[in-house]
């Protein structure tokens, strides 16, 4: 089997599979030779924010000198960046040695009567081989969806766990209200184990809360009082965190979304938390977080052009926010597209009302989940957009947006498939331009 085939199996395991139990999991990690064991662990879970703070994480320690493996979802274009070591994304023999030797795992579990693993069990797994085999140093882990139940939740020692912004999303899993969502996330509190956690939503906080307490975690909430915004230009954000009676700590993260203070302060508070440790000075920590790279989460990839994966609730009004603050003073343009399962209405009503784009292009995701591009248009035009347009092929509605942006700005949002689209286009793009 080739790197190819290994991808487009996994690729179809959804088709046949049904979800498993954690002791399935820990059943083929056993087998495995349970790699989990040797590896120091910082869980994450929430309902936005997980990556960043991650990708936070990551950089810090990787600022420290330390090697840093780093397991998240979902791709953007590879599935292979999924699992990062020292901020590069894992080759593809890596990759490739990794699947086999999880097959050979199930399959001998599946001689024994255990069932198939699903899509992110086997994702979960390949992570834990890889790490082990390449000894990093520290690991990175982001839940999948919730937590409870999540495959990543069989790591029983993490160093800290981390309980991000909880909103409502994925509902047909995690319940309906915040209570019954915030309940499935706390699921990754171990005992003992300290949780950092946001504290904004006071009915998620007092779930997490008791679920410490119960557990008798130590358990530090993170409120929007702690960090104060010094600045918020085009190149990123400047605050200042404070914890207690600590000395405060001014910091620099290369985003514009102002959400992005609760998330580098998370990180940033975890890893003082766990300075005895790691051993990295707190002005390594501040560079660490300066460097952070995480891909279309407000990211700026050309001049002007801002990509961001929102794609909920929570996450679109953040970005709604965002927008409406540069609205002020630069014409806005919004390259749009969303999948079927979204409440798709709701967030181009949100962004119409919110942001009074001055342009937007519509465009497809290709899938069995595609809205299309002129159904997605027609709703902003009912919105009260005037200048929409409506582009099938990604890559011509990106060059459509952008030549509308003009010195505007220009906001490519509404999915994360979109997001990973609208990247591999503009990767082509400059290929295609180094050429000339």
């Amino acid at each position: 089997m080739n790197y190819a085939e290994a991808v487009n199996y996994i690729e179809e395991v959804p088709k046949f599979t049904k979800k498993t139990t954690l002791d399935h999991t820990r059943y083929l990690l056993k087998k495995l030779g349970n790699p989990e064991k040797d590896m120091r662990i910082i869980h994450v879970a929430g309902t936005n924010g997980k990556g960043s703070v991650c990708a936070y994480l990551n950089s810090m320690l990787s600022e420290g000198g330390y090697t840093c493996g780093m397991f998240t979802s979902p791709h953007l274009i590879r599935i292979n960046e999924r699992y990062m070591i020292g901020g590069r994304p894992v080759d593809d023999e890596i990759f490739l040695q990794a699947f086999l030797r999880v097959q050979e795992a199930w399959k001998e579990a599946m001689a024994e009567g255990e069932s198939h693993p699903t899509y992110f069990e086997i994702l979960f797994l390949m992570g834990m081989v890889i790490f082990r085999e390449k000894k990093v140093d520290y690991l990175i882990l982001e839940t999948g969806l919730g937590g409870r139940l999540d495959a990543t939740n069989v790591v029983s020692s993490p160093l800290a766990c981390i309980i991000t912004s909880i909103s409502r999303d994925h509902t047909e899993y995690l319940g309906e209200t915040i209570r019954e969502i915030a309940w499935e996330k706390a699921g990754i509190i171990k005992p003992g184990v300290p949780v950092i956690y946001d504290g904004r939503n006071q009915e998620a906080a007092a779930v997490i809360e008791e679920r410490a307490g119960e557990l008798g975690s130590p358990a530090f909430v993170l409120r929007e009082d702690m960090y104060k915004l010094l600045s918020n230009t085009r190149e990123g954000i400047r605050f200042e965190f404070r914890y207690g009676n600590e000395k405060g700590a001014e910091l620099e993260i290369p985003y514009i979304a102002e959400y992005q203070m609760m998330n580098g302060s998370l990180a940033f508070f975890t890893m003082k938390k766990l300075q005895p440790v790691h051993n990295i000075p707190e002005r390594q920590l501040i560079e660490g977080i300066r460097k952070t790279k995480w891909p279309c989460r407000m990211e700026t990839v050309m001049d002007g052009v801002i990509i961001d994966g929102a794609h909920n609730e929570d996450g679109v009004a953040q970005f709604v926010k965002t927008a409406a603050h540069f609205s002020k003073e630069n014409q806005i343009t919004i390259l749009f597209s969303a999948v079927a399962d979204k409440r798709y209405q709701d967030m181009i009503r949100e962004i119409s009302e919110g942001i009074h784009p001055d342009r937007v292009v519509t465009t497809e995701i290709s899938g069995s989940r595609e809205v299309s591009a002129e159904e997605l248009a027609e709703l902003f035009r009912r919105e009260g957009c005037r200048e929409v347009w409506a582009e099938p092929q990604v890559g011509k509605a990106f060059e459509k947006a952008y030549e509308e942006k003009a010195e505007g700005l220009m906001f490519c949002v509404g999915s994360l498939y979109l997001a990973g689209e609208v990247k591999d286009w503009i990767a082509r793009r400059e290929k295609e331009a180094a050429k000339c």
